[in-house]
């Protein structure tokens, strides 16, 4: 995936771990496509910079738990003023419960704190793309915890019903697969394989592929 024109990807990194942080740039500052143009070390410092120095950062890295102004906090306050950037989340594995909860104010996708340069790069181009970012280790904590949680006695909310072929894909996208790493699996093409992801998010109401992926767990389509 490249950028339009070839142009360097401008994030701006929250994380309130200064050696953590300082890491995450020095390793960005790698790559060849993105370039560090801001760090913040909370929500608030972070509202300041966006505030101050506005269309500069193309996608944000965020921490969740941070003092002042979590990054949940910060995902709320941004999309109430509308200025909200493609982010993805930081996050360890004991996290579920906030992660949930960034994901639901906005965030496009969470990795690892631990995550590699590749995977990092690929993560940022794939949310400044416009897609959602899915790893699939947290993926899979995170569906253990959500079947953990899926103990009411409420009955689930209807959807349209998904086909044998749609739920396969589901659990692709579950695993982390592009739509060209799925069609390779179905011996479909691309452009077939985005109708249907795209077919999915409407029967499941979803914006995008994370939120989709995450309720097809909660209603137990998928687990």
């Amino acid at each position: 995936m490249s950028t339009a024109g070839g142009a360097m990807i401008k994030v701006l990194v929250v994380d309130d771990q200064q050696l953590l942080r300082q890491g995450l740039c020095s390793l960005l500052g790698l790559s060849d496509k993105v370039e560090v143009v801001g760090q913040s070390n909370d929500g608030l410092e972070a509202m300041k910079w966006l505030q101050n120095n506005p269309g500069c950062a193309d996608v944000m890295l965020l921490d969740i738990r941070m003092p002042r102004m979590t990054g949940i906090e910060l995902l709320n306050a941004l999309k109430q003023a509308n200025a909200l950037i493609p982010t993805i989340m930081l996050t360890t594995f004991d996290d579920h419960e906030n992660l949930m909860g960034a994901l639901r104010a906005g965030a496009k996708g969470y990795l690892l704190k631990d995550v590699s340069l590749e995977t990092l790069a690929e993560g940022i181009e794939a949310v400044y793309a416009g897609e959602s970012l899915i790893q699939p280790a947290i993926t899979t904590t995170l569906i253990n915890s959500l079947q953990g949680l899926n103990t009411e006695t409420e009955e689930p909310e209807q959807v349209e019903p998904l086909s044998s072929k749609e739920k396969e894909i589901l659990r692709l996208m579950a695993s982390g697969c592009s739509n060209r790493e799925i069609a390779a699996a179905l011996y479909k093409s691309e452009g077939t394989v985005k109708n249907q992801v795209s077919t999915i998010l409407a029967k499941l109401g979803a914006r995008d592929r994370t939120r989709a992926v995450l309720r097809a767990v909660e209603l137990g389509i998928i687990g």
